[in-house]
């Protein structure tokens, strides 16, 4: 197992402490932490909410919490003690300027620390916190500020939180994050760009023809029904996520990967991105909504009947990127995210162009193109897929067979999940795998484009029953360009 090292002392406050995020994410990644005693002795946790209790009742809360998202055989008594020391909790509305002083005076005398403020609220509720927090005396030289997704529904409505974010914090100490760049198989990207030989000479548009991007899930809106219609999946997938997958896969070479310099690279890819405008978003988009159907077997309720009312919000969208640069000029990128699909899986799949002549008889078999299959969940790995020589005598057989690396197959060991380790980054000072703001601006810049051709074109939903892979316009996407969305067997 890889060495794990210890930070230096931190304290590591929660707004938003007894919510979803805190109980189902935060504090079980927090708790694996302490398991790897990766977390020195003076560090703490303090959970900030409205929610009038005592520290022994939130303490209760948090263990109840990890019998529901950690397995049974990683909850050890001396591990729980050590960690349920850790544990503060101050009833505070963070949004009013008063009611500060047992939050100031749990943290006095620590000025010292890392001090992380993570904000798992509303983004609404971002500038009222931060303004507060400098009030009250707390934000400190060492004090950084973690901003959970979504920031903002727009462009406007990101650059208004942004704006009021940076009154407070400078941009080096505010961690914009996303879970995403935090998974294995999304860093083992860069090192398999960057790390072997055999693939950047590759990578571009002279050897790939194209590249799918797929996050598939099969549950519904489950209880975010009322934020969902707000936002879609256009929104609530695309513009950070899959951006930044994109991003990762597209990049230049950075000079190093510490600091700005991933970030660096990244801006220019969503600043070459062509805008989709008015003119093609109906050939380079496609919006869908699931109706009724059924998941494994058993009957499920489309979104309007989760929603309790009709609605023009996509929960699946598809999209044609194309990248304006002399790497990736005639490559595109297909996006794909969408709820109620028949598996749960996500995947980058780099598709290589064919030999420029088949020197096999025929008869032999098919001559596929290498495909390079990136998975990110559920089981992370990469599989490439060559042309081989199937054994045997008669004759000269050709077939595609996967050279295939399963992370849980070759490294037996638990290694730590996404927000554990974005979570020691941000108390280590390491922003390279957040979002930085131009970055967000940017992002927003091409999404809005497309929101706005959509309403300029009333583009509606198009409908798919639950348990399919979406809308025959879906498919009909590639089709056009005589390709095909790779889908798992089922």
């Amino acid at each position: 197992m890889a060495e794990v090292l210890q930070v230096n002392p931190f304290d590591f406050v929660v707004f938003g402490g007894t919510g979803d995020l805190a109980m189902r994410k935060l504090l079980p990644g927090l708790y694996y932490r302490e398991r790897d005693r990766q977390m020195t002795d003076e560090s703490r946790i303090i959970a900030v909410s409205r929610t009038d209790q005592t520290v022994e009742d939130f303490r209760a809360t948090v263990w109840a919490a990890l019998q529901r998202h950690v397995p049974a055989a990683d909850l050890e008594t001396a591990v729980w003690e050590r960690f349920s020391a850790r544990l503060g909790y101050v009833s505070l509305d963070a949004t009013k300027p008063a009611g500060w002083e047992p939050l100031q005076t749990l943290l006095k005398g620590h000025e010292d620390k890392a001090r992380v403020c993570y904000l798992a609220t509303a983004p609404s509720l971002f500038g009222a916190i931060c303004r507060n927090l400098a009030s009250a005396g707390l934000v400190t030289d060492t004090c950084r500020v973690v901003l959970e997704k979504p920031i903002g529904h727009d462009g406007k409505s990101a650059n208004a939180v942004n704006e009021e974010v940076g009154a407070v914090f400078p941009e080096d100490r505010i961690y914009r994050i996303d879970h995403y760049l935090g998974k294995e198989s999304v860093q083992n990207l860069m090192v398999l760009r960057f790390g072997n030989a055999l693939f950047e000479p590759l990578w571009n548009s002279s050897w790939i023809d194209h590249i799918q991007i797929t996050v598939a899930e099969s549950v519904g809106v489950e209880g975010r029904a009322e934020y969902y219609d707000k936002a879609g999946a256009l929104r609530d997938m695309v513009q950070n996520h899959f951006l930044q997958l994109l991003c990762l896969v597209a990049m230049e070479p950075p000079a190093h990967l510490s600091g700005d310099q991933i970030r660096n690279e990244k801006i220019k890819v969503l600043r070459a991105l062509r805008p989709i405008t008015q003119a093609d978003v109906k050939v380079k988009t496609v919006r869908g909504q699931y109706r009724a159907g059924s998941i494994d077997g058993q009957p499920v309720p489309g979104y309007a009947d989760e929603l309790t009312r009709s609605s023009n919000t996509e929960t699946l969208v598809a999209i044609k990127a194309e990248i304006e640069n002399w790497r990736w000029s005639g490559v595109p990128f297909y996006l794909r995210t969408g709820k109620r699909l028949p598996v749960r899986y996500s995947e980058i799949v780099v598709q290589f162009k064919d030999v420029p002549h088949s020197v096999f008889p025929k008869g032999s078999g098919e001559l596929m193109a290498n495909r390079l299959v990136i998975r990110l969940q559920p089981d992370e790995g990469v599989q490439l897929n060559i042309m081989t020589k199937v054994p045997g005598p008669g004759g000269l057989r050709l077939r595609s067979v996967p050279l295939n690396l399963s992370y849980a197959e070759a490294f037996k060991d638990r290694y730590p999940e996404a927000y554990e380790r974005l979570l020691m980054d941000v108390v280590r000072g390491n922003p390279s795998l957040f979002m930085r703001r131009d970055e967000v601006d940017a992002a927003w810049s091409w999404i809005d484009t497309i929101l706005a051709g959509w309403e300029q074109t009333d583009m509606r939903p198009d409908p798919y029953a639950a348990g399919g892979w979406g809308p025959i316009s879906a498919a009909l996407l590639l089709d056009r360009d005589g390709r095909r969305w790779h889908d798992p067997e089922l």
